[in-house]
């Protein structure tokens, strides 16, 4: 079992040590999030190489989950890519089939990470440089129709000198959060800007928001955006 890379997307790889940046990163993926709904059990992700030469790609899926409000990979034969590695020639579009090949019924919803990595080019790497490619981490959900939506509740606890945003889901679908900001007394005590991350169904997570210096007892406000609205809640602090 693996945690999950912190950035979620796609995320720049040094693969050589070096002062001077060389071969900017050229391979684009689409779409960012696949969710399916059963009897549905296939999609296609597309990818473009805008490079001006070949590049060599390598896919795998794993299975996303979250224990102790850490993210978790790990190989999953359930879900397949096809194929597993490519080389796209130069301006090309490729078309890649991600597949839930398990014949076990999806009961609430099921979330894969698919991750697309562009490997590096021995043959350019020179002396002195670094060569960036890119990794893209795909968030995969295959839900059954009757899956219950997300039900996440929310608390604030002060870790050392951190203040953690707590979520709690009860329900069985994921909730994707993001632009977060915490007030109390209608001063500003934590905000995270652009995505957060995910709390999956049936799962916690925490995340950092701000210093716990200056957060009395009592509640905070909680205002962010999520995948199905924005979200408003008076959160305890612990």
């Amino acid at each position: 079992m693996r945690t999950l890379l912190t950035c979620i997307g796609a995320i720049a790889l040094v693969a050589l040590c070096g002062q001077t940046l060389s071969n900017a990163a050229s391979l684009r993926v689409a779409p960012t999030t696949v969710d399916m709904i059963a009897p549905d059990s296939a999609a296609v992700l597309n990818l473009r190489n805008e490079a001006d030469r070949p590049i060599n790609v390598q896919v795998r899926v794993y299975r996303w989950t979250q224990e102790g409000g850490v993210d978790r990979l790990q190989p999953t034969r359930d879900v397949v890519a096809s194929p597993p590695a490519t080389q796209l020639p130069a301006g090309a579009d490729y078309v890649l089939r991600v597949v839930r090949v398990s014949k076990r019924p999806i009961r609430g919803e099921e979330s894969y990470r698919v991750v697309v990595d562009e490997l590096p080019d021995r043959s350019r790497q020179r002396a002195g440089t670094v060569n960036l490619v890119m990794r893209h981490s795909v968030p995969v959900f295959f839900r059954s129709q009757d899956a219950a939506a997300p039900q996440v509740s929310w608390s604030v606890n002060r870790s050392g000198s951190q203040l953690m945003l707590i979520a709690r889901n009860d329900g069985a679908g994921r909730l994707r959060l993001s632009d977060v900001r915490v007030s109390q007394g209608g001063r500003p005590v934590g905000a995270r800007n652009g995505l957060v991350g995910y709390v999956l169904g049936g799962a916690t997570m925490q995340w950092p928001i701000g210093t716990a210096s200056g957060v009395g007892g009592g509640t905070v406000a909680l205002r962010a955006q999520s995948h199905l609205g924005p979200v408003k809640a008076s959160v305890a602090v612990r």
